[in-house]
């Protein structure tokens, strides 16, 4: 088997996860996570759908964990990114992490939103 190393030419792959945290580019995240073009900052759920929105033109998909376990997001929330032309992916925050990190190094035009595992 050939290994080859995964390089990240735009950025920042999620570096690991645990209960209540994100780390990202070398700095630890408590609680929920964005992790999109413009930066990463600590995000606070569902209601906050403000820098999601922003991202319109800029991502094609979100990446949208929801923790432990999948979940169904509120429908305004889909909506609204259906609405701005964001494509959304639900899945649970482990496998949201590791297919952001797969898309991000084939340079794919992505974003993620993460809430912390238990």
């Amino acid at each position: 088997m050939r290994l080859r190393e995964i390089t990240y030419p735009e950025g920042t792959p999620v570096e690991g996860y645990g209960p209540g945290f994100f780390r990202v580019g070398g700095a630890v995240v408590q609680g929920g996570v964005l992790v999109l073009p413009s930066g990463v900052q600590p995000w606070a759920g569902y209601d906050e759908a403000a820098p999601l929105l922003a991202q319109a033109g800029v991502i094609d998909v979100l990446l949208l964990g929801t923790g432990s376990e999948i979940a169904h997001i509120p429908k305004e929330l889909r909506q609204a990114l259906d609405e701005a032309g964001i494509g959304v992916e639900v899945m649970a925050s482990p496998a949201a992490c590791r297919t952001y990190n797969v898309l991000l190094s084939e340079d794919r035009r992505i974003g993620l939103a993460a809430l912390p595992v238990s």
